[in-house]
Order: structure tokens, then sequence, then C-alpha cells
């Protein structure tokens, strides 16, 4: 496994002033980079210079159609996450809209258990 890149500031900046509306995210860090949970579920986060966002499947298939790829770390697949495409990264308005499906579908699941 090569080492991972840090995410830019800038991306950084983005993530936290993005989600900063959304009070039920709670923010924490996985493996270094910046990411949101909503009970203990993790719905969204950033990995090297991408914007991760975990979706149903109806709406994976959807954000498909708009240029978006599954999430492979380390060449496997994380089952209902997905890397946002660029021009859901630069459309602010779409971007809180994909993040509020994203809470939306985490929210439903059962609360993960603290260990």
């Amino acid at each position: 496994m090569g080492k991972w890149k840090k995410s830019s500031q800038e991306l950084i900046d983005q993530f936290y002033e993005t989600l900063e509306p959304f009070e039920a995210a709670e923010m924490r860090k996985m493996f270094g980079y910046p990411c949101s949970f909503l009970n203990g579920n993790m719905f969204t986060g950033l990995h090297e210079e991408n914007w991760v966002l975990r979706l149903s499947e109806a709406d994976r298939e959807e954000i498909k159609e708009l240029g978006a790829e599954p999430f492979v770390p380390m060449g496997r697949a994380m089952k209902e996450y997905v890397l946002l495409p660029l021009s859901i990264r630069k459309d602010a308005v779409a971007l809180r809209q994909w993040i509020q499906r994203s809470i939306d579908f985490v929210g439903a699941l059962p609360p993960k258990e603290k260990k």
C-alpha cells in the first residue's frame, strides 16, 4: 500500500464549511482525513483529493449518471460509498442536496453501538 496524500487545505475548508449547517453531523477524523458521522455511522468524508459520500442504492445509481465513481480504497470497494464528481463539488446547492440525501439514508440506519 502506497502512502496516501493529504487532502488540500482548500478541500478541507470546503468540507467543514459545507457541513457546518448540518447540526446532526458529528465531525471526526479517520486515517487523518476529516469525516462526518450520524448516530455512529459515517456518511461522508475526504480521502486524498476526493469527497466520499454514503448513499442509498437508488441515489448511487442516479449520481453515477452525473459522473460519480465507486469508492475503492486499497483495491476494495466500500459498498455504499461513491466519490463525488467535481461538478457536484463545485455546485454548493447540489453538494448540500446530496449531503442531505446521505444524511437521510444514514439516519434511517440503526445507530452503531460504541465499543
